[in-house]
């Protein structure tokens, strides 16, 4: 391949991108929960992800399985956004899983497809075909009837699953222009994310007071062969999760994305009503993920739509290589 060439998306793959951001998505919710039930140092636990992400990619370069250029440092001043926004979301999402349960903190996540769909009309995507706009509000009024149907109020959680809300809003806007635009891989993106992560977080462990407590407790934990399981599972799902977040927004589009995270949030709030604490049913609940569901499906049909007049294309991540090793000053 010479230059970087384009080419048109394939359509298993869009699926198939899809697909796996939601599987890992549902797993990483119910891992961490079960983490953060033994383990209360959210933050300490996010930055253990983001090491693991960035000395496994790291290795994975040194012995050939990955291709990219050496870090930029104009490119990492360029990702420094997406790594705050990144680290923002899921530190809010990680501390609002501590007090909210599953069902509930889902519920209020679905309301990231609205949001960003608001962020592309004043980002200058200009008004979203009418269908798409018509499903995504479907989507988030079911999203708030399910969570009528089960509050049990906690501010400091909720407020912190809506804070989460804004930043993935935000960060997923960045990554979609800086893989589209930019040709960056997906691999790239997780590295660089994860490599500009590391000292904003050990900051802050260290500024909130979660070192050197939450090292004495790992070390204290790492005996207990059921801990150290979840942990580890945690760690790899981390990975998992970056990356296939990546691909589906570089692939698809950020509010596929967000969908996507919908969709999935309906098999993770039906086991989050029996599993980690469980929460009781109730009758809006059931309305409210049919609707939900029902926006989904409708979404579906329109993006299908929407994609088959105006064909996307997408940089493969040995193109992108190749278009860096090829293309001056980029």
């Amino acid at each position: 391949m010479e230059g970087g060439s384009e080419m048109e998306p394939n359509p298993f793959l869009s699926l198939f991108a899809a697909v796996s951001y939601g599987v890992a998505s549902m797993a990483m919710v119910f891992i961490n929960k079960a983490v953060l039930m033994e383990y209360a140092y959210s933050i300490t636990l996010l930055t253990l992800q983001q090491l693991a992400t960035t000395l496994l990619i790291h290795f994975g370069r040194v012995m050939g399985y990955t291709k990219f250029k050496d870090v930029n440092m104009a490119t990492a001043k360029k990702l420094l956004p997406v790594s705050v926004f990144y680290n923002a979301n899921v530190a809010f999402a990680l501390a609002s899983l501590k007090g909210v349960n599953i069902p509930m903190y889902i519920a209020l996540k679905r309301l990231t497809p609205l949001a960003v769909l608001l962020a592309g009309f004043f980002y200058g995507k200009g008004k979203p075909p009418l269908q798409v706009a018509l499903s995504v509000l479907l989507t988030a009024i079911g999203c708030i009837i399910a969570a009528i149907g089960d509050f049990s109020f906690d501010l400091f959680g909720y407020s912190m699953a809506l804070t989460s809300v804004f930043f993935q809003t935000m960060y997923l806007v960045l990554v979609e222009k800086s893989g589209a635009e930019d040709g960056l891989s997906s691999v790239e993106l997780m590295f660089y994310n994860s490599l500009l992560s590391l000292p904003f977080l050990f900051f802050v462990i260290i500024a909130n007071g979660e070192f050197p407590y939450s090292l004495s407790l790992l070390v204290a934990k790492a005996n207990y062969l059921s801990f150290c399981v979840i942990l580890i599972l945690s760690l790899v799902m981390g990975i998992v999760l970056n990356f296939t977040m990546f691909w589906c927004t570089i692939v698809n589009s950020a509010l596929t994305t967000t969908i996507v995270g919908v969709l999935k949030g309906v098999g993770s709030t039906t086991l989050g009503f029996v599993l980690l604490g469980g929460v009781p049913l109730h009758g809006l609940n059931v309305t409210g993920l049919v609707i939900n569901t029902a926006g989904g499906m409708w979404y579906t049909y329109a993006k299908y739509m929407q994609k088959k007049k105006t064909p996307r294309k997408v940089i493969s991540d040995e193109e992108a290589h190749q278009k860096k090793e090829y293309t001056p000053n980029q």
